[in-house]
C-alpha cells in the first residue's frame, strides 16, 4: 500500500481532537511512506494532514479544481498538486491515485466522496479497501444509518462488513494493510464509470 486517498472536511471542526486525530495519521502515514492522495487544500482537516505529512519528511499529492485554486486554497508546499476542471476529474484522479481510502471527519464533500468510492467497489469498478477514522465517535451515527440499510434489505451485510471503522490511527492503516494483502488484485475500469 503505497498510497491512501484520504477524505476530509475543509473546517476543523469544534472539537479539538479532529485536528488532533488529523495530525496522528499524517504523521503515521508518512512514517511508514504512505503518500498522501486528498484534495489539495491549505484549510481545515486537509490542511492540518497535509502540513503534519510533509513536517514528517512525506509526500502529499493533491488534486484540487481550478475554481478551489482561485479561491486561494490550494496548499503550495505540496510535491505534487494536480490541478483540475471538475469535482467529477478530481474523484477519477484521486481513485486511480489511491491504494486506499479513508474518511475522516468532514461534511458533505466528504460524505459524497467515500459514498461514491463504496459505490464503486459495490459494482467492481475498483477494489480498494475503505475506512473511517471515527475520531470522537464521529461516524457512529453514520453506521446506524448503514446498519438500519443492511436491516432493511438495501446493502448486503457483507458489504458493510468490507467497511473498516478505527478510532486508532496506527490500527487504522494496519486493517487498511490487511485488506489490501488479502485483496491484491486491484483494479480499475475508469471508462465505466
Amino acid at each position: 500500500m503505497r498510497s491512501i486517498g484520504v477524505f476530509c472536511g475543509a473546517n476543523a471542526g469544534v472539537n479539538p481532537t479532529y485536528s488532533e486525530g488529523a495530525t496522528k495519521l499524517g504523521q503515521k502515514m508518512a512514517a511508514q511512506g504512505i503518500q498522501l492522495v486528498y484534495g489539495g487544500g491549505n484549510v481545515g482537516l486537509m490542511g492540518i494532514i497535509a502540513d503534519a505529512v510533509l513536517a514528517a519528511q512525506g509526500i502529499g499529492i493533491g488534486v484540487i479544481p481550478q475554481s478551489l485554486v482561485d479561491r486561494e486554497v490550494a496548499h503550495t508546499g505540496l510535491q505534487e498538486l494536480i490541478v483540475v476542471e471538475s469535482m467529477h476529474e478530481r474523484k477519477a484522479i484521486m481513485a486511480a491515485r489511491s491504494d486506499a481510502f479513508v474518511a475522516m471527519p468532514g461534511g458533505f464533500g466528504t460524505f459524497d466522496e467515500i459514498c461514491e468510492i463504496i459505490t464503486w467497489n459495490q459494482l467492481g469498478i475498483i477494489k480498494k479497501p475503505v475506512a473511517f477514522y471515527n475520531i470522537n465517535g464521529y461516524w457512529d451515527k453514520f453506521f446506524e444509518m448503514i446498519d438500519h440499510t443492511v436491516a432493511e434489505g438495501f446493502v448486503k451485510f457483507d458489504q458493510r462488513e468490507n467497511l473498516i471503522v478505527e478510532s486508532d490511527p496506527e490500527m487504522l492503516l494496519q486493517k487498511l494493510q490487511s485488506y489490501a494483502d488479502a485483496t491484491s488484485d486491484y483494479w480499475v475500469d475508469f471508462k465505466r464509470i
